[in-house]
């Protein structure tokens, strides 16, 4: 049920966002109709402040018709590990652990720390986080990967410059649970006499059940009850098990393509850099997006940079897959 209502508001919030920006514009066709009788300069601003909102929700829109895969809608479990370097790097995480969970909070997003490991004098170790809404996972895979920071140590009495990493990991809150709906018109059921010994039923009526499930081709074929109802229960109950089976496998290879991406990301590439000294500066190295508030970013600003990965995502599809998707 729990599943049922999730899918529903997300849904129900896809169709309020639709109609709503229908509604906005036509009042806008209406208002440009005004403005062109009456030129009320004022009025003109108006519309133009409502079409700066337009564009806002249609963009929105956009980058939510990006999450198209399957695991997209679910919670995301996201965990911040310090690289090497002591007291640095484990502030650094911390700051990292900070700017995702204002970030969740902008997003209307629930934030429940599963697990943290702090540091001996200053920051942590290591975090995991359960982020829950619509969506979280979709927007927070983008942050799969090593994250660098140079800045003027607060903790050196120096004051030199340091180069701190940090990785983050993003996987999604899958349910072990598989339902499997098995439907009418893909069963092909056959009766037939069952052979060998057994009760007085035992080749005298066609009491044997064989049920090809058409997709898959799996044949389940059950002759040991007494009845034909008998033998089409069980061999269902058969059947529903090897569907659970395959559906299984396919989850468990899907968690094995997340647990290799994430070893991959943990220290082999670098997707992100944050420069506080000499320069302030956030580049994602993966898209060249750039941002010359890293404080905006650090407060958990991160709307700009993950849409850009999420676009890029989509143009670095063949065209074949375009249009297969399509």
């Amino acid at each position: 049920m729990q599943k049922i209502n999730q899918e529903k508001s997300i849904l129900e919030k896809s169709i309020e966002d639709y109609e709503g920006l229908r509604k906005r514009h036509e009042d806008a066709t209406v208002m440009l109709e005004m403005v062109q009788d009456s030129q009320d300069d004022e009025l003109f601003q108006e519309l133009k402040s409502e079409c700066q909102k337009m564009s806002s929700t249609i963009g929105d829109l956009e980058i939510k018709s990006l999450l198209s895969n399957r695991l997209d809608p679910l919670n995301a479990y996201l965990a911040v590990n310090s690289g090497a370097g002591g007291t640095e790097a484990q502030d650094w995480a911390e700051m990292l652990l900070r700017m995702y969970t204002r970030y969740a909070e902008r997003k209307g997003f629930r934030v429940e720390v599963m697990s943290i490991n702090y540091g001996e004098e200053a920051g942590i170790k290591s975090a995991t986080l359960n982020i829950q809404g619509p969506f979280a996972y979709g927007y927070l895979k983008a942050e799969n990967g090593v994250h660098r920071l140079v800045r003027i140590s607060p903790f050196d009495a120096n004051a030199r410059r340091h180069t701190s990493f940090a990785s983050v990991m993003v996987w999604p809150e899958v349910d072990d649970e598989v339902e499997v709906v098995i439907r009418d018109e893909d069963l092909r059921v056959d009766t037939y006499r069952s052979s060998g010994a057994g009760g007085q039923h035992v080749n005298r009526t066609d009491s044997a059940v064989r049920i090809t499930h058409i997709p898959t081709g799996i044949v389940i074929a059950c002759q040991n009850e007494r009845s034909q109802i008998a033998n089409r229960n069980r061999a269902m109950k058969m059947l529903k098990a090897a569907l659970y089976e395959i559906e299984s496998k396919k989850l468990l290879k899907e968690k094995e393509e997340i647990d290799a991406q994430k070893k991959a990301n943990e220290w082999g590439s670098q997707i992100r850099s944050y420069v506080l000294h000499p320069y302030q500066m956030v580049k994602d190295h993966r898209t060249s997006w750039e941002s010359g508030q890293p404080s905006q970013v650090l407060d958990g600003d991160l709307d700009p940079v993950i849409e850009e990965f999420l676009k890029s995502q989509v143009k670095t599809q063949s065209p074949s897959t375009v249009k297969a998707d399509k």
